[in-house]
């Protein structure tokens, strides 16, 4: 089985590579409150379809890179944005 993580896009600059950041959270021994870390991967996206702001699924897959092991899966929800019909500008 393969290991399967659900985050978001936080940047898309290099061509078929996104940066996706993935939170887990963990009970703190002592104060006993939930901390949120976070871990981003380097995800191969052939199609360039995901753009920053989306929620993706990325799965593990053969190592494409040194730093790149894991592969677009789906596009879980696209990111919001607002085109405004005037002056075209693009609001995220």
């Amino acid at each position: 089985m393969r290991q399967n993580f659900i985050g978001m896009v936080v940047n898309t600059a290099a061509r078929k590579t996104a940066k996706v950041r993935v939170a887990h959270q963990h009970m703190h021994p002592r104060v006993h409150k939930l901390i949120t870390r976070h871990t981003n991967f380097l995800v191969h996206d052939e199609k360039g379809q995901c753009k920053v702001g989306d929620v993706v699924r990325i799965e593990a897959c053969q190592k494409l890179s040194k730093r790149k092991s894991f592969a677009l899966a789906e596009v879980v929800k696209p990111a919001e944005t607002y085109t405004d019909p005037e002056t075209g500008f693009v609001y995220r």
